[in-house]
Formats: structure tokens, sequence, C-alpha cells
């Protein structure tokens, strides 16, 4: 196995603001990535960027909030406000089947690009269950854990989470070479 030095943004002093225009996860991420990668290549290092853009996605809501997830509601980060929307556009339907989808871009120094998808399967729920995580895991049920992402300890929702199952397939890929 290849010893590998992973660097935070705030390690290579990228702190830009990117402005995710994709209409997919997939070009989000890579929109991410691609900013990174401009930013590395100014200050004449060619590394391995890896980003991500991940949300949840409503069956019945054909597929939403999805690309908008955070800002679902209008503002960002307001998950109060999201979760009251997410509600009010369920309300009378069957259907409450989700998904959180965590989707990581890789580009190499060579330009080949990578897409590595995660996806954990549940259901919305009517109510707020557990004080864990962030955002929508209050109302996320996990049918595996049996239990929403809010009452699961961060150790068990690492082991089946959307971004678990992304890291673990780019890191078979990165083991790999």
């Amino acid at each position: 196995m290849q010893d590998w030095e992973i660097k935070t943004l705030k390690e290579i002093g990228f702190d830009q603001e990117v402005e995710e225009t994709g209409e997919t996860f997939e070009e989000n991420a890579m929109i991410k990535a691609e900013a990174v990668r401009a930013y590395l290549r100014q200050k004449g290092l060619d590394y391995i960027v890896v980003a991500e853009d991940s949300g949840l996605c409503v069956d019945a809501l054909d597929g939403a909030p999805g690309v908008y997830t955070a800002r679902y509601a209008g503002e960002h980060g307001d998950y109060r406000a999201n979760i009251d929307k997410l509600w009010r556009e369920l309300a009378g339907k069957e259907s409450r089947t989700a998904y959180y989808i965590c989707v990581l871009a890789i580009l190499y120094p060579d330009d080949e690009r990578k897409v590595y998808i995660g996806k954990t399967e549940g259901e919305i729920i009517d109510e707020e269950r557990g004080a864990n995580g962030f955002a929508y895991d209050v109302v996320f049920y996990s049918k595996e854990l049996q239990k929403t992402f809010g009452e699961a300890e961060d150790k068990e929702k690492n082991q089946i989470s959307h971004r678990a199952r992304a890291i673990k397939q780019l890191v078979r890929e990165l083991e790999g070479n």
C-alpha cells in the first residue's frame, strides 16, 4: 500500500468560494475539483485533487431537494426551513423513499478524471428523531440502521453513509495505483 499525504483546502491556502452552477452532483463535484486544480497549477503544483458534492434526493419529489439540498428553502444552510419545506412538499404523498448521495470527483495531474458515487437508502419520517448529525439527519430513517441518522452514533453512520461508501471506492482506486 502506498502512503498518501492528504492536504486540506486550508493547508494549501485555498479559501475561494466556488459557485456550484452544475445541474448534477457530478457536475458540481467536478467544478469544485477543477477550481482547486487551477489554483494549485497557478502555484506550480500538480496534486491529485478530490472534491465532492452530496445531498438528499426524495423519490416522490422527483429527486428534490437534490443539488439544492443545503438551500432548498432559499437561504444556504437553514435546515429548519429546509425540513419544514420538505415536509410540506411531502404532505399527502404515500411514498417517502429517499437517499443520500455523495459524488466524489478525482482529477489526476495528467487530466484523467474519475467519479465515485455512494448512496444510502432510507425514507423521510414525519417527526425529528435524535440530536446527532446535521441537516436532514433527524428525519432520514435508515432501514439498515433501523433508526434515523440523527439517532445514530457517528461510528454507526460512518459505516453506511453515502460519503463512506464513495470514499471506500476512492481508497480502493488509490490503493490500486
